[in-house]
């Protein structure tokens, strides 16, 4: 399997370059070329969450042995928060990690969480710097920017050149794919141990990766309107939607409205579906977060439903059972199709 890569300039003004870069060794000719499976059916496994604890840390490589046993599967995201929120941030517990993840035998995309960085100055989890774990999460993680994890890794489009190895673009299926570091805890606007509100470097960071992932966002969508493509997928972390939460507070979310508002907009002028893959809440739901009526609308500031929009959040913390198996078929007007896969016993 391969994954096409086109990249397309976009201007960030808040950085000091203007561009998603492909980093790897791929000619230019090649960067421009269709992948092979561009018209026909592809699955993609989706996980997230994942493992909190010593049981499920131990069961961890069942659930890769089986995802890897799938034969439908030819691809896997992880959707950040490779660990709970009250255990340590350890170079030693990334290393662990990593190495679970090299045995995936797909190419594996990993979207970032807040529980491996962002709240890692809790003193539960060790009383880190959170930028400097943000550092190391992008070391150990993203050793070769341009390219997956996992034994069969491939190429895609990365924003390694802006400093935001995570932050990926490719197309597979006919549908345009965006991998976005946005994650919870306000997308790490919530104060550190200490403090009562973000430091300087705190907010200089959010305002930097919000950047690139909507520089990130208008690109995949740029993109699928000029190669007619079916569907757009973002892959995020974090749930700016969570319905778990009675009468939110807009100041704990405040982080994510210039993100929302970017999503609004380009699926509004995008005239196919449009599906947002996140973790974060735990329970599985599926929705339309910003279609007419939703409460979102008014917090968040979008003038005009979002009718195309479908959230999905998985499975994920101390009780999840299963994982997501998602299938693209661009002949469906859907395009995306899934189910929640249990896990052996």
């Amino acid at each position: 399997m391969r994954l096409l890569r086109r990249p397309v300039a976009i201007a960030l003004a808040t950085l000091a370059a203007t561009a998603t870069l492909a980093i790897g060794s791929a000619s230019a000719s090649d960067r421009g070329a269709h992948d092979e499976g561009h018209a026909g059916a592809f699955t993609f496994a989706v996980i997230g969450d994942i493992p909190y604890g010593t049981a499920q840390i131990a069961n961890f490589p069942h659930v890769i042995q089986q995802i890897n046993a799938d034969p439908a599967v030819q691809l896997v995201d992880h959707l950040g928060d490779i660990k709970s929120g009250s255990t340590v941030c350890s170079d030693e517990y990334f290393a662990q990690v990593k190495a679970q993840f090299d045995t995936f035998v797909d190419p594996l995309v990993y979207t970032v969480g807040d529980n491996e960085w962002t709240d890692c100055h809790r003193p539960s989890n060790g009383s880190y710097n959170p930028l400097e774990r943000l550092a190391a999460i992008r070391t150990v993680f993203f050793p070769r920017p341009g390219f997956t994890l996992g034994q069969h890794a491939v190429h895609v489009t990365s924003q390694a050149a802006l400093g935001f190895p995570e932050d990926v673009r490719y197309t597979r299926a006919d549908v345009a794919f965006a991998a976005l570091h946005v994650v919870g805890s306000n997308n790490s606007l919530a104060p550190w141990t200490g403090n009562t509100g973000p430091t300087p470097e705190q907010a200089a960071e959010v305002s930097a990766r919000t950047a690139a992932v909507i520089a990130s966002i208008r690109a995949t969508f740029h993109e699928a309107r000029a190669e007619h493509n079916r569907a757009v997928v973002l892959l995020t972390q974090a749930d700016m939607f969570d319905p778990t939460v009675v009468n939110p507070s807009f100041a704990d979310y405040s982080a994510f409205q210039p993100i929302v508002r970017a999503i609004a907009h380009e699926s509004a002028q995008f005239h196919g579906p449009v599906y947002l893959f996140n973790g974060d809440s735990h329970v599985y739901n599926d929705d339309q977060p910003l279609a007419a009526g939703s409460p979102w609308l008014s917090f968040y500031g979008v003038d005009s439903a979002v009718p195309n929009l479908t959230r999905v959040t998985i499975d994920g913390s101390t009780g999840v059972n299963n994982y997501l198996r998602v299938t693209v078929d661009p002949h469906s007007p859907a395009v995306l199709s899934w189910t929640r896969v249990p896990f052996a016993a």
